[in-house]
């Protein structure tokens, strides 16, 4: 059985953690592993977690639970934890707030791309798919207004980050080299997708469009309370990758389209 390991980033997320859980908790597919990576919450994230744990371990969902709670130094540093602990074949990060649009939605990314029936060492390096953005309390606003081509590749990204994080699986054995760039502290993501996608096309690999939304994402988090910080660092990220003039020609033409 193909197994994904969701990665839930916390840190005092008492407020909106519940919909994240309850929608993993509900997931029919029975191979997932969820590793709660928590920053040493200070409110009742931690509860939360635990209550979630035992429901999900007394349950017939054959889900394997983890929490681990501790400082970090900030959410990238929080997903490398996950990442080294993780032992899916495919890792995804669903962080609180954010949760699976459908209670099938993993059993339906399984049986969409083929997933058991392609031997381990060619199974597809990333598999992506639509997201949806909700307000605050979980509520439906429209699709992300970036969108993934048919055909992915690791230079899609020029055009800007198509596919959201919460909506790339990475096979974990190629994400296990390629841990998150501490140095950014916003855009982090956005290089690590880029070069997951670059591993992937360099082992022959294919990308894998899932074809259907599989994630609703809350679009309230740190990137977006720190845009301009935000920006600076995705040009950055996009300059060491496609080179100046590239970077300078694509960011001219974001702000015709705007």
């Amino acid at each position: 059985m193909i197994r994904f390991t969701v990665v839930t980033i916390t840190y005092n997320a008492e407020a909106v953690l519940d919909r994240t859980l309850q929608s993993v908790l509900r997931q029919t597919y029975e191979g997932i592993e969820h590793l709660i990576i928590d920053g040493a919450s200070t409110d009742g994230t931690l509860h939360l977690a635990e209550q979630y744990k035992q429901a999900s371990d007394e349950s017939e969902s054959g889900h394997k639970v983890i929490i681990k709670s501790e400082p970090d130094h900030g959410i990238y540093d929080a997903m490398n934890k996950g990442l080294t602990q993780a032992s899916g074949d495919y890792i995804v990060y669903m962080n609180a707030g954010d949760f699976f649009p459908q209670d099938d939605t993993l059993e339906q990314i399984v049986h969409r791309c083929r997933l058991t029936e392609s031997p381990s060492d060619e199974l597809p390096g990333v598999l992506y798919g639509l997201t949806n953005i909700v307000d605050g309390e979980g509520r439906f606003l429209h699709p992300r207004r970036l969108q993934p081509p048919e055909h992915l590749s690791w230079r899609s990204f020029r055009q800007g980050m198509l596919v959201c994080h919460q909506a790339f699986y990475a096979r974990t054995d190629i994400a296990k080299n390629l841990q998150y760039d501490l140095r950014y502290r916003f855009s982090a993501d956005v290089d690590w997708c880029i070069r997951v996608m670059h591993e992937t096309e360099r082992m022959g690999l294919t990308l894998y469009n899932i074809g259907m939304v599989v994630a609703n994402y809350t679009e309230e988090g740190t990137t977006t309370q720190n845009h301009r910080a935000s920006l600076k660092e995705r040009f950055d990220v996009m300059r060491r990758h496609y080179g100046l003039l590239t970077t300078l020609v694509m960011h001219a033409w974001f702000v015709v389209r705007k």
